[in-house]
């Protein structure tokens, strides 16, 4: 029953990101051929990046495939390499659209149903705690004895309140180009703080792998945000004016 509930989940996540990417890409002013390249590169970067970090604690596994299609996977470097992915595909595609945007949404609603999958199957939940909303888990060390943090919705909170704060912004066209890095910045911070509530183990410093992820990737975006500012301003300063032009 739990698998046939945990798929049910995953299904409506799926479907719902789809149906989301499809009505927000709707005024972007690009072929059909060039939305399913992107997303295709998307979906393909975001499954690779999910299941790489696994892959790579099984070398045999990964040469001979089973790592690919073993459980495990990881909404860090799945997000990164989703964007990298869709990044990649309009490198290829030759689209210089910017894309982002239309993304954040879906992404954000797809995850934050999805978690619920991660909840019901037992996985990805948090260190023991006393507190009264803690669930136990029988997949967790203790076979379930102890009261968990349900990590899974903490995160399905956060990501279900970006999707409505990320339409909002989308809405008022604000940061225009900018709101799928923001959200990953977000997302990377959320996620450094909460690890502290996760049973990960540890490696320099006392910091979790995830956590030394966030620390590359916060800075990273915030780069490619501050870069693209600096181009956008540039462009303007450049544009024509009535008193004069630039060639």
């Amino acid at each position: 029953m739990t698998s046939l509930v945990y798929m049910g989940i995953m299904l409506s996540a799926i479907v719902t990101g789809a149906v989301l990417l499809r009505l927000f890409q709707e005024k972007l002013d690009l072929a059909w051929w060039e939305k399913l390249g992107i997303g295709v590169g998307g979906f393909c970067g975001a499954m690779i990046g999910a299941k790489l970090p696994f892959a790579l604690h099984d070398w045999q596994g990964m040469i001979d495939g089973t790592a690919w299609f073993a459980h495990g996977k990881t909404i860090v470097a799945g997000l990164l390499g989703g964007y990298f992915g869709v990044e990649l595909a309009k490198w290829v595609l030759e689209v210089r659209t910017k894309t982002g945007d239309s993304f954040v949404v879906p992404v954000a609603a797809s995850i934050g149903i999805g978690r619920w999958a991660c909840y019901v199957g037992g996985c990805c939940f948090g260190q023991a705690c006393s507190l009264p909303w803690g669930t136990t888990f029988p997949l967790a060390p203790d076979g379930g004895t102890l009261l968990r943090h349900p990590t899974q919705i903490y995160e399905s909170i956060f990501h279900l309140t970006c999707a409505v704060v990320f339409f909002v912004l989308w809405k008022k066209k604000m940061f225009p180009g900018q709101l799928f890095k923001i959200y990953l910045i977000a997302y990377m911070t959320y996620r450094f703080f909460t690890e502290w509530l996760r049973p990960e183990p540890v490696y320099a410093l006392g910091l979790t792998a995830y956590q030394w992820a966030a620390l590359a990737a916060i800075p990273l975006f915030a780069w490619l945000i501050y870069r693209d500012h600096r181009l956008l301003t540039g462009a303007t300063k450049t544009e024509p004016t009535m008193m004069g032009g630039s060639e």
